[in-house]
Parts: C-alpha cells; structure tokens; sequence
C-alpha cells in the first residue's frame, strides 16, 4: 500500500479568526453578548449579515434579529432570537461536496475546496487546531489537535463530527432559553422560600445568573425599566439566600452581589445588602457579615430585619458592647426577645459585672411616674 501523502495546514489554518474579526468591529461584544458568541461566529462563516436588533428586556428570546442572507436577493428578514440560531445552525448543516484531493502542497484553493472552508471556520470555534492533511488512496485523513491532545480523523468523520458540535451548541441554547428568565416565577419562588424549601428555589431560578450577568453588560440591559430590575433583584435575593442555606456559599455571594447591581440604590438595595450579610453569617464568615448588614441599614432596612443578624456578627467578632448595642435596638424595633435571647445571654455572660452596673445606673436614671 502507497504510503499516505502529508500536507500541512499551516497556510489555511484559521485558528483566532474569529477573534481577529472582533478587533476591528465596535459593536462586536454587544452582539455576543445578546446572539451569543458562537451563534455570532456562525452568522459570519454562514455568510449572514445581523442588520439590527431588536431586544426583549423582559423576555431576551423574544429578541428580534434582523439580517440579511447571503448577497444574492439583499432582502433583508426578521425573525426571532431562537429562530434566527435555527436558521443559521440549518445553513451550517446542509451538504457541502468535497472538491477533489490537491495535487500540490501549495495549492492553498484546492486545499480549502478539499477540507470545506465552512469547516476550516467552524473548527477553531470549538478548539479544534486542524495541522496536517494526510491523503491516502481510498480516503483523506486530518490530523488534528484539541485540549493539547493530536488524533488522526477521516475527512469525513471530522465533518460530521464537526456538524454535531454545532447542533450541541443549538440544542443547549434552546434548552437554556426555555426557562432562563421568566419573571413569573419570581412569585412562586417567595413562596417557596416562606414554606422553607431553598431547593425549590433553586430549580425554579437557577439557571437566571449566566444571562442576567450578560444582559447587565448590554446597553439594554442597562437601560432596563425599574419594575423589571426590581423584579428580577428580587429573584436574584431569593435564589442567594437559598444557595447559601443549601451550603453553596461561593455562588449565593456572586448571585447576591448580581442582585445588588440590578437593584441599585433603590429600597430592594437594603434588603439584598441584608441577605449578603446573613449570607456571610451562614458561612461563617461573622467580619465580612459587619459591612453589608450595616449598609443595608443605611439604604431604609429595617432594624426589626438587620439588627439580630449584625448583633450576632459583633457577637461572634467578639465586640461585646456593639453587639449589646444591636440586642436593645432590636428588642426596641419590636423583635421577639425569645429570638435573640441566647445572644443576649452569652453578651451579658462577657460583659459580667460592668454590665450589671450599667443597668443599674440606667435603672436609676430612668424617669419615675
């Protein structure tokens, strides 16, 4: 059998094209950001034209895509988010004929005809480094290279291969899109975390933070009305409190501080700022509970809801007369005192005599009837 001729593919490897691209275009995270970074490349190795957008700041699959396909007709379409990645994905798969085997090494056009441009685009998307194009009597190979590791391919199989990566990343998108933000969930995850079932919760909202850490990044995301920000802080709170009740310490922090930025400096802020804290206090990280809860006070949280919480971070910090401090401000705004009533029980037990006196010369100086 007649040895395999070997080509590399140093002259038609497209490794970082995509990349490239994004250099000299302004709009390029944007369009990321909102049709996704691997629907964006694809458009563009589909020879897809995006026109404009028309984005959904409720509902980010209602998103309308306008685009022009191909320079054949120059009509220009609209269709929605989901629809327009089916269409593209669509075009990607349709049958592409293989152009015959190269007769010269530098014959860069009858290379590229042979392997598919569209495949020689698509590959670096999934990090796949095409090097060499090895060609045997009855089939071509490829040798390629992934996660630092080479194998040899049929041309074939590598097309198919390459197809199926593609249809993935379609089917992961739709998945993702038919439950990723639906504001009317937010009711029933309050009433999950008032019957005590943070699991609940987190089924209902966890897939919100990847896409509302995207969509906060987006001109719209930013420009999003107070009534959804409000919202969609609130889910945001309640999903943080149930990862950290669950032990998801990390994630409940990164989804708090999420929910902090759509709230802003609205009323909701104090209440996210409370939950953080509480948050820390779960993980038992009492100094880093100090700040948020403090800041909570400061943005109109009551004291009825922030004052246990940081008594019990001065407590656990040791800061006897800042936690006694807290205990009485809370038993002031109305907190039951069975609920506070170990607290106060260990703070007096270090306090010890110096208390006793104080509440004694305080007994003394209060007003007689």
């Amino acid at each position: 059998m007649a040895a395999a001729r070997s080509i590399t593919l140093d002259a038609v490897r497209t490794d970082g094209w995509f990349e490239r691209i994004g250099e000299s275009i302004g709009s390029f995270q944007a369009l990321c950001d909102i049709v996704g970074e691997r629907f964006f490349a694809f458009s563009l190795v589909a020879g897809v034209r995006i026109t404009a957008l028309t984005v959904d700041r409720r509902t980010p699959e209602a998103t309308i895509v306008e685009f022009v396909a191909g320079e054949e007709d120059g009509l220009s379409r609209r269709v929605s988010l989901p629809e327009f990645r089916r269409q593209l994905v669509g075009a990607l798969l349709t049958y592409e004929p293989s152009g015959p085997p190269p007769s010269r090494e530098t014959d860069v056009d009858a290379i590229q005809a042979h392997i598919g441009i569209r495949y020689l685009l698509l590959a670096p998307l999934f990090g796949i480094s095409l090097r060499k194009l090895l060609l045997r009597e009855d089939a071509s190979e490829v040798l390629v290279q992934r996660d630092g590791f080479e194998e040899t391919l049929g041309l074939e199989e590598l097309r198919i291969g390459i197809g199926a990566l593609v249809r993935q990343e379609l089917e992961r998108a739709l998945s993702g899109a038919r439950g990723a933000i639906d504001l009317s969930k937010v009711a029933e995850a309050e009433a999950a975390a008032a019957s005590g079932d943070p699991a609940k919760v987190v089924s209902l909202l966890g897939s919100w933070p990847a896409p509302l850490a995207i969509f906060l990044r987006t001109p719209e995301g930013q420009a999003l009305a107070p009534d959804a920000r409000q919202l969609i802080a609130k889910g945001l709170g309640l999903l943080g409190t149930a990862c950290a009740r669950l032990g998801e310490s990390p994630q409940a922090e990164e989804i708090l501080r999420l929910g902090i930025q759509y709230a802003g400096e609205s009323a909701l802020a104090g209440e996210l700022f409370r939950r953080l804290g509480e948050a820390f206090l779960t993980d038992g990280r009492p100094g880093e509970s100090i700040a948020p809860l403090r800041r909570a006070l400061f943005l109109g949280a009551a004291d009825k809801d922030v004052m246990p919480h940081l008594a019990r971070g001065y407590l656990r910090r040791a800061k006897y007369v800042s936690a006694m401090a807290c205990v009485r401000r809370a038993l002031g705004a109305g907190v039951p005192a069975q609920e506070i009533a170990l607290e106060q029980a260990q703070i007096e037990k270090q306090l010890g005599i110096p208390l006793t006196r104080w509440q004694a010369l305080m007994a003394g100086a209060a007003p007689r009837s």
